[in-house]
């Protein structure tokens, strides 16, 4: 496998560096071809916030940790990008809220599945859920491969995270009364619109923040927490999301126009 040395004064280094290492994963079998488009379409929206978590997604990190610590049975479902990008802040994650890790795949095989799940273990996790014959659970509503879940996993969960996943699948969870979290570059997607709490943010700027909040808020008391999470409205952050790119190119425009 041929790699590229990165030099890392590059305005662009750490977009390569993720390129680099999705190229892995695709060289590997555990990313596909969609999920570099996908990938590529999720930077477009990352020129757009100008690569830096917002303050709308700040604020959405911190209720997602809080409803992590809240969640009895939370789910932390992967594939084959966040495998790549963050599986080191999956697993850490999984430890502090107590959370099982999923593995969920649109374009599903057993070699993925396999490849995935051994991804995530070598990164230190113990028990992977949803790999071969675990994903017997389906999920109705959907006609996709995503459907499969693991009885022990996902179908029982009452919160998930969803990080760089379909709307469908988002929709039918919360159609069975689950909290649904998901980050999601795009604050227009079907995903973003739908989950319970959406993290406008690149995944890897984001996975580090969530673990860093929910370290720093585990043990904190419960009224406290729930506090957090009755007081956030989805839409409304979304909202803020999307003023905060209008805004921005209102200002680039603005400069421009002053040159």
């Amino acid at each position: 496998m041929k790699t590229v040395k990165i030099p890392p004064k590059h305005p662009r280094a750490e977009s390569l560096r993720m390129r680099e290492v999705l190229k892995q994963g695709f060289e590997e079998g555990i990313v596909v071809e969609q999920g570099l488009m996908a990938h590529g379409r999720g930077e477009a929206f990352d020129y757009l916030l100008g690569e830096k978590t917002t303050p709308p997604a700040s604020e959405a990190i911190t209720v997602s940790a809080a409803a992590l610590l809240l969640a009895e049975k939370p789910v932390i479902s992967v594939n084959g990008n966040v495998s790549m990008l963050t599986p080191r802040e999956v697993v850490r994650l999984a430890e502090v809220v107590g959370a099982k890790i999923e593995v969920n795949l649109f374009h599903r095989s057993s070699d993925r599945e396999i490849a995935v799940m051994s991804r995530l273990r070598s990164f230190g996790a113990g028990e992977v859920l949803g790999v071969g014959d675990k994903a017997s659970a389906e999920l109705h509503g959907l006609k996709s491969l995503r459907r499969w879940v693991d009885p022990d996993g996902m179908l029982v969960a009452d919160t998930v995270l969803v990080p760089l996943e379909d709307g469908d699948r988002t929709a039918a969870l919360r159609s069975m009364g689950k909290t649904v979290l998901t980050i999601d570059l795009n604050p227009l997607s079907r995903t973003a619109q739908t989950a319970s709490v959406t993290i406008v943010d690149n995944v890897i700027r984001a996975m580090p923040l969530l673990v860093k909040e929910a370290e720093r808020r585990r043990g904190e008391a419960t009224d406290s927490l729930g506090d957090v999470v009755k007081g956030f409205d989805n839409q409304v952050n979304l909202e803020k999301s999307i003023s905060y790119i209008a805004d921005r190119l209102m200002q680039i425009s603005a400069s421009k126009d002053d040159a």
